[in-house]
């Protein structure tokens, strides 16, 4: 019997690791803000773990996701006079809302450990 291989820790699973592909793409949105004509990229989170969950359900068609092929392109944001179109803030005030989001979803695995340890003190 997996104890770990239930629907909320797959799902908590793939979020965590999503968040950190996520805190990647926008870190480095950050490090390319002076590079001339460097455009936004974004990570389509709910695209992303839809089909990661897909695929987690079924393990036999188990297949690798190319998170480039969930990367969007920011093209509607003005561009500076160097082509870039990388505003900080913006980008700052997303890697702060995906770290809430890391943080709420480790709160929620931290949860179903408290139930899962509960459980195994009452048998």
């Amino acid at each position: 019997m997996a104890l770990f291989d239930t629907t909320g820790f797959r799902i908590l699973e793939q979020g965590l690791a999503i968040v950190n592909k996520n805190k990647a793409v926008i870190g480095n949105n950050l490090a390319n803000q002076d590079t001339p004509n460097f455009k936004c990229k974004y990570l389509n989170f709910s695209a992303v773990l839809k089909d990661k969950l897909n695929v987690s359900e079924n393990a036999k068609y188990k297949k690798e996701l190319h998170l480039s092929s969930y990367l969007v392109t920011d093209t509607n944001t003005f561009d500076q006079p160097d082509g870039n179109n990388v505003d900080s803030d913006t980008q700052e005030a997303l890697f702060t809302k995906n770290g809430l989001l890391q943080e709420a979803l480790i709160n929620q695995m931290n949860s179903e450990f408290v139930l899962l340890r509960s459980a195994m003190r009452r048998t």
